[in-house]
């Protein structure tokens, strides 16, 4: 018996290591592949394996590719639209060459060759193309057929994504339904055959993303596609092909491009041995501005302004009510109709660091130079803007646009130039004004020689950079706030690519929020601690001084309600602030949705309430430095991972010292809806104005409304309106939200809304301390009476503020501003 099981164990190791050194990368016509049998192919490098498969918990079979050394990672299916229903598949390469895949000797997915092969071979490669391919053909690289025409969701190295136009054949790439369902969901990224041929990323017919044409060096809405260590790539067209292909720069680095359904983005993924894990490399979309036609026809998006959709130069809104309200579907219109068609003249602005507009109405001639494609647009009363179709080198070629101007987007990093056709009088006005600042400059200054001006302004120019990178404004009043200098802060200084791993080279999955300053992302240090980074835009409000501001603030303060501040990053026009990471986001993403406002009863939001009050407390009273914020809104509170507030975004804020509790300003910061008037209106700011924006957001979490953009569809009255007058006829239980009711202690909650009218009250002198505050939140004490509050009726608040309505956001989006003189 023992004799018997030892053999056994022979037999068994025998077997595993002949399967093993058996492993085959092709049959040929008198062998198949059975799911039955659990064979298959394997590339000669061992890199990739082909076979049948279970996508997630589906219960379906499908024949498909895989990494060989990656764990689900499927990169090709061929019968992706009619799944198996058991391990009946067999695939075979019949006498004419086809590929044939049947379940019960049915016809489940094949082939279908031009050519009959005399002696056909499929073959798996090291490159994950699966092709057949006659023997007896002398170039071993001449296939009947491949795989890499075929693409399904995942786009490898050498395949080519566009047309082969000699074969018709239409390469592109289509997410999956979902990761237990192949089935192609429509969502796809496609190069369409306009005159000046260009990529999409596609739901279904409509157009989701628009990459941009090829301009020689990149594609013309990805900028930041740059020479890297990891892939180079190139764009080819001829008259037989025009495709996209890339090859990796390293054998041992394995990368791939994938359509995601769920996300809805095209990935480049990255794999990480160390981690054994894929890391995003980049994706698109990257932002806001990148949602093909936001801004409509003539429009211009600029993800750094607020709102992100402005006309184009010499352009207005064709629709100013629905503009405003940020619809801005509707685009831009001429300010002034062109002349050409009555025999009048036209000319061109140039605009620098453009996504080029949509080319499915274009003309191209490659040859022509831009001197003579100007010439051509302006004979052509169609054409409405030009440029080189190659920017590379010199540049060269020639595009123009005929009709409205469809998907513009300045660009954050290069981008080309384009120039618009304008009326005359257009060009007059500003060349007017040009002329007219010149012969002030030359007038005041006399007899300074030409040479003697230009050398003023460069001085004044490498002055004010200079000024810049310093960061010491002369005689601003802003300057108390700088005291100190960075060398006497406790605060580690972290390296930018510390910071690029952590956050997957900031892609845009990882972004967890964005504001006037920039963008928010979530990541991971290399021992664990999970980390959130704000990295200032290079056209942020928040510049360099309000940078070392927060540094240095936050760096001092220590308080369970206030965010901590890890360290900081400076590397050339990039700056950062690396916080600890709060899993639950910022306040307003809770209290202003219906379904997440249910996390938050009552309990919870007074807790919050009572958090926020101390921290202020903190700031006003307790920290050895006093802290006016400025800016309390509901998007400075974060939560972690037990629902703590913690106060953050200490940028505006103001140091107070000795005795100080008021000082004025006449570079008005802060959000709209938040402010008290006197801050507003005259610049004046104390601990109570922070007060003022405390009962504004009391009486937000209570009712789950916001306080800019509500009014009452009854009266005017804004929110701080509505519960001034709910209050007054004794009415105060309709204000609070109906995620509320049920958990609420009725006296507790009108108790707060109590305090909060207190806070809100017009004048400063009126309003509580937050020490004050916090022992009306504690106790039960007898409250006085609230008296009229300020900015409560919509026409006051737009009359007072009418001069900045340009400047608002939707109430959707609460943006810092910055304001350079108060009224």
């Amino acid at each position: 018996m023992d004799n018997l099981c030892f053999m056994s164990i022979v037999v068994y190791v025998l077997f595993s290591g002949f399967k093993a050194s058996m492993a085959v990368s092709s049959i040929r016509q008198s062998q198949n592949l059975s799911d039955a049998s659990r064979t298959t192919l394997v590339s000669q490098g061992g890199k990739f394996e082909l076979g049948f498969f279970t996508p997630g918990n589906s219960g379906k079979r499908y024949l498909g590719i895989w990494y060989k050394k990656i764990p689900q990672t499927v990169v090709w299916v061929a019968n992706n639209i009619n799944p198996i229903n058991d391990s009946s598949g067999v695939l075979t390469v019949n006498a004419t060459g086809n590929l044939v895949l049947t379940q019960n000797n049915t016809v489940v997915w094949y082939t279908n060759l031009t050519k009959q092969a005399q002696d056909p071979v499929a073959e798996l490669l090291d490159s994950g193309n699966f092709v057949v391919r006659d023997v007896n053909e002398a170039n071993p690289g001449v296939y009947l057929w491949q795989s890499f025409d075929h693409p399904s969701n995942t786009l490898l190295a050498g395949m080519k994504l566009g047309w082969d136009l000699k074969n018709h054949l239409h390469r592109k790439i289509t997410a999956w339904k979902s990761p237990n369902d192949p089935t192609p969901s429509g969502f796809s990224w496609e190069l369409l055959l306009h005159n000046y041929p260009e990529f999409f990323l596609m739901k279904g017919s409509d157009k989701f993303m628009r990459i941009g044409p090829w301009n020689g060096l990149y594609f013309s809405g990805v900028p930041d596609l740059k020479p890297n260590p990891i892939y180079d790539f190139n764009f080819v067209s001829t008259p037989d092909e025009v495709y996209y292909i890339y090859s990796l720069n390293n054998t041992s680095v394995i990368s791939r491009l994938m359509m995601n359904q769920t996300k809805s983005q095209g990935i480049r993924y990255v794999w990480v041995e160390a981690y054994q894990n894929w890391i995003t490399y980049q994706s698109l979309p990257k932002d806001y501005c990148d949602n093909y036609n936001l801004c409509g026809p003539n429009g211009d998006c600029i993800i750094s302004d607020s709102p992100v959709c402005q006309c184009l130069k010499g352009f207005k809104p064709k629709i100013p009510q629905a503009w405003n309200t940020m619809d801005w579907s509707g685009g831009c219109v001429r300010n002034e109709a062109l002349n050409c068609s009555n025999g009048g003249k036209d000319g061109f602005i140039r605009l620098t660091g453009l996504k080029v507009p949509e080319t499915e109405h274009t003309w191209v001639d490659q040859n022509m130079s831009l001197e003579r494609c100007r010439e051509a647009c302006l004979s052509n009363c169609s054409c409405m803007a030009y440029t080189s179709s190659n920017i590379s080198g010199a540049g060269s070629g020639c595009v123009m646009w005929f009709g409205d101007l469809i998907d513009i987007r300045q660009s954050t990093s290069d981008g080309q130039d384009l120039f618009i056709r304008m009326a005359i009088s257009e060009l007059e006005d500003e060349g007017e004004s040009k002329k007219k600042l010149t012969i002030a400059i030359v007038s005041i200054l006399g007899g300074i020689s030409v040479m003697l001006l230009l050398g003023f302004c460069c001085y004044l120019h490498q002055d004010q950079r200079k000024r810049k990178m310093t960061d010491k404004p002369e005689n601003n009043e802003e300057d108390q706030n700088q005291g100190e200098s960075e060398d006497d802060l406790d605060l580690p200084l972290i390296d930018f690519s510390t910071i690029a791993v952590a956050t997957n080279d900031f892609s845009l999955e990882n972004k967890i929020g964005e504001g006037g300053f920039g963008l928010v992302y979530r990541g991971k240090l290399v021992h664990g601690q999970e980390i959130a980074v704000k990295r200032l835009s290079g056209s942020s409000r928040q510049g360099i001084v309000e940078f070392k501001n927060e540094v240095k603030l936050i760096a001092k303060l220590q308080h369970r309600n206030l965010v901590k501040l890890i360290g900081c990053c400076t590397q050339g026009e990039d700056k950062m602030l690396v916080y600890e990471y709060m899993p639950n986001g910022s306040l307003d993403c809770f209290i202003f949705d219906d379904e997440k406002g249910k996390v938050l009863d009552w309990s919870k939001r007074f807790h919050i309430i009572c958090g926020i009050a101390r921290g202020l407390v903190y700031l006003h009273q307790d920290s050895r430095l006093r802290i006016i914020h400025r800016d309390l809104k509901a998007s400075n509170i974060l939560l972690d991972d037990k629902l703590n507030p913690k106060i953050s975004d200490f940028g505006i804020a103001r140091i107070f010292g000795g005795d100080q509790i008021e000082g004025n300003t006449k570079r008005v910061v802060g959000t709209y809806g938040y402010m008290a008037p006197e801050y507003a209106i005259d610049g004046l700011f104390s601990v109570k104005s922070d007060a003022f924006s405390f009962g504004i957001l009391l009486l937000e979490i209570i009712s789950g409304k916001r306080s800019r953009g509500f009014y009452h569809p009854n009266h005017s009255l804004n929110l701080i309106g509505h519960a001034w007058n709910l209050w007054k006829e004794g009415r105060s239980t309709e204000l609070i939200d109906s995620n509320l009711v049920e958990s609420c202690n009725l006296s507790k909650v009108l108790r707060c809304i109590h305090v909060g009218l207190l806070c809100v009250q017009h004048y400063p002198e009126d309003r509580p301390t937050m020490p004050s505050v916090v022992l009306m939140l504690g106790s039960e004490t007898e409250l006085p009476q609230p008296k009229a509050p300020g900015f409560y009726t919509k026409k006051d608040f737009v009359e007072t503020n009418s001069y900045t309505s340009q400047m608002e956001m939707n109430s959707t989006n609460e943006v810092t501003i910055t304001l350079l003189e108060a009224r």
